[in-house]
């Protein structure tokens, strides 16, 4: 199961942030001592050290076509992916649920967490060979939360809107001063890998930002043709090393293959046409369960997680009819057979969600009061929407157009039918779907989101007053209110109680029904190992386990 958030007291933490449970929320983030890391898979142990050199070709459930123009980016996990081998965050999240330095030597708040001292690493340089410094950085943040010229941020405005100002100290050092106490802000410096620091070049410009592609991460952008392939290739200048000292990355070379169906992915990695690709139990359990046979065998390397879980759910749009209307959103979730569906579509492998906060993470509770399979209390629901409005119980499922999710779709369909709502159908490729959620073009939407990291993250998913972010359009000054709360605070015990309270009003109000709790993993031809989800550059804390973000490409190796 997903892993606790308690992390034990640390000597370079503040001494209200050892307190067990506060995690990430009061992350005084600051390199310190070395340890050896503790990921990777489970056949690494018995093969040696790691080698340099080699090439590996990484199939990706979808296309990117939008680019990676990261501050007016739609990025999935695909994206997020390429994006973390071409492109560095100030923080990442470590082991234990809360962030450490990357990019940043140092992010230090004051007393209050309403300002905080960002030190950057010396002698960064990126892809054109142009110096990381604070003026680049703060460009990148202000771009990021709408206030630079040249760029015209999407998502992140909302993001960062607690940000009142960014301001350059010296060459390496800058300052963030928010509206108000933001002691997760660590947390939102990475925000999911998303916020990758970008070159000025590619800040500036405005015709191609999109396929400019530069960065200090550890591969360069040698070759995108979409639909295609994206090819990277070593970094000679990064800046990071291993555990003992030997520079990053390992590979030479990454082809990105995008091979949308996930049978097709399974074959090509059997058949040795592709190296390595991602796989979740959200479209693939059953692929997941023949994967472990050839683990076992060892005709696979395969890494696996359910730590820091991601929840697959189906989204309703709350600006339109029939899910504007509580009873009809409560009806569609007692119709849906969520045990039965879960038992054909994975033999039971996945577990199933009653919330956003899986298992171990703040916020998680036992029992939210989210109830599915009823189809009896369903059906009279149904009449009474009917009877209540005038029009008939109809809407659209949206999806995307892999044949498994398109199998989960069609089962539920046959569940909603049973209590006489008609359900019609709409499948969209990854980019589109996203584009679809954004102009809440949709009535019912299949998703998957909301990795564990901590959870004031989720603010910019669920706030209302006119949130562009919120796909489900909500306006629920309960929901409001409990997010404000929680960002505002630092005590552990009342944030529980806090997103505790958020959790159950959530499952009462039925803006999303949830499915299951997602397990990633990333199958490897034998050869390859080390998939890290992500790694501390001084190894002075255990590496962040969970794979909904992607994993840490520069650790990758072949052997020889």
């Amino acid at each position: 199961m997903p892993r606790s958030f308690v992390r034990p007291a640390r000597r370079w933490w503040l001494p209200l942030a050892a307190v067990a449970m506060l995690a990430s929320a009061c992350a005084s983030v600051t390199s310190a001592g070395s340890t050896q890391p503790s990921g990777g898979d489970n056949d690494d142990a018995e093969v040696g050290p790691p080698q340099y050199g080699g090439r590996m070709v990484y199939g990706l459930e979808a296309e990117t076509t939008n680019g990676w123009c990261l501050q007016e980016g739609q990025l999935a996990i695909s994206g997020i992916q390429v994006a973390r081998t071409i492109y560095d965050t100030l923080t990442v999240p470590d082991g234990d649920g809360g962030f450490r330095p990357y990019l940043a030597e140092s992010v230090q708040p004051n007393a209050d967490y309403t300002q905080w001292t960002i030190r950057l690493r010396d002698g960064v340089v990126f892809h054109d060979g142009s110096p990381l410094t604070a003026a680049v950085v703060k460009n990148n943040l202000d771009a990021y939360r709408g206030q630079y010229p040249t760029r015209s941020s999407l998502l992140f405005v909302f993001v960062l809107q607690d940000i009142a100002s960014v301001d350059v100290v010296d060459d390496l050092t800058l300052t963030i001063n928010t509206r108000r106490p933001w002691a997760s802000l660590p947390a939102h410096l990475y925000s999911s890998g998303r916020l990758g620091i970008t070159g000025q070049a590619q800040l500036d410009d405005e015709e191609d930002c999109g396929r400019t592609m530069i960065g200090t991460g550890p591969f360069r952008l040698d070759e995108w043709r979409v639909n295609d392939h994206l090819t990277v290739t070593r970094n000679e200048d990064y800046w990071r090393s291993d555990a003992d000292g030997n520079q990053l990355p390992y590979l030479d070379e990454i082809e990105f293959r995008p091979i949308t169906e996930g049978q097709q992915r399974l074959n090509a990695l059997k058949s040795g046409e592709i190296d390595a690709y991602q796989i979740s139990s959200n479209t693939g359990a059953l692929d997941i369960d023949e994967l472990r046979a050839l683990d076992e065998a060892q005709q696979v390397n395969m890494a696996e997680s359910d730590d820091f879980a991601e929840v697959g759910f189906l989204m309703l749009n709350t600006t339109q009819p029939p899910f504007d209307n509580r009873i009809a959103r409560r009806a569609v979730a007692l119709a849906l057979e969520r045990e039965l569906s879960n038992e054909i579509m994975t033999k039971g492998i996945a577990s199933l969600a009653n919330g956003p906060f899986a298992p171990g993470s703040i916020g998680y509770v036992e029992d939210t009061g989210f109830e599915t399979d009823n189809q009896e209390e369903a059906a009279r629901l149904v009449e009474q929407y009917e009877e209540e409005t005038g029009e008939e119980f109809a809407f659209t499922i949206t999806a995307d157009p892999s044949p498994e999710l398109q199998q989960l779709v069609a089962l539920n369909r046959q569940s909603l039918e049973r209590v006489g709502i008609r359900v019609s159908t709409r499948n969209l490729e990854q980019s589109a779907l996203i584009q679809s959620a954004i102009e809440r073009n949709y009535q019912a939407l299949t998703f998957r989101n909301y990795p564990g990291l901590d959870p004031d993250s989720l603010y910019v998913w669920w706030y209302g007053a006119g949130n562009p972010v919120n796909f489900m359009g909500f306006d629920d000054p309960e929901v409001n209110a409990l997010l404000d709360a929680g960002r505002e605070t630092i005590d552990p015990a009342v944030r529980q109680q806090v997103y505790g309270d958020l959790n159950r009003e959530l499952a009462a109000e039925g803006y999303m029904i949830w499915a299951s709790w997602t397990i990633w993993a990333i199958p490897m031809q034998p050869e390859f190992h080390n998939v890290v989800g992500a790694q501390a550059p001084d190894y002075s804390a255990s590496p962040y386990t969970g794979l909904a973000l992607g994993h840490d490409m520069a650790l990758v190796w072949k052997e020889q």
